[in-house]
């Protein structure tokens, strides 16, 4: 079982940067693919980036593909979600998320442990 903690939300202008953090603790941490999913109100759920188990493969939605980089520490048991070029569209709810699945996915569905979410707005 993994527990997932995101940190690293806030208010930031239109064209700056934050960085979120996800801790997990479990030793098994390693073994699964992680994905970063937003949520604005009123709207689903959507995917953002995964990351495969080794770090080696990082997928992006189309929405964030060059402003937006993930990455891992199996060593520390951390993903991070480093956002530049923040745009008032990027405003909702961002969690993190675990999935025993060997091959990232960007469904819901896929992922077994999320964290609590934490809050990005992004002001014009």
């Amino acid at each position: 079982q993994v527990q997932l903690v995101e940190s690293g939300g806030g208010l930031v202008q239109a064209g700056g940067s934050l960085t979120l953090s996800c801790a997990a603790s479990g030793r098994t941490f390693s073994r699964y693919t992680m994905g970063w999913f937003r949520q604005a109100p009123g709207k689903e759920r959507e995917f953002v980036s995964g990351i495969s188990v080794s770090g080696g493969s990082t997928y992006y939605a189309d929405s964030v593909k060059g402003r937006f980089t993930i990455s891992r520490n199996n060593r520390k048991n951390t993903v991070t979600l480093q956002m530049n070029s923040l745009r008032p569209e990027d405003t909702a709810d961002y969690y993190c998320a675990a999935s025993p699945n060997p091959y990232v996915r960007s469904v819901p569905s896929e992922y077994d442990y999320w964290g609590q979410g934490t809050q990005v707005t992004v002001s014009s």
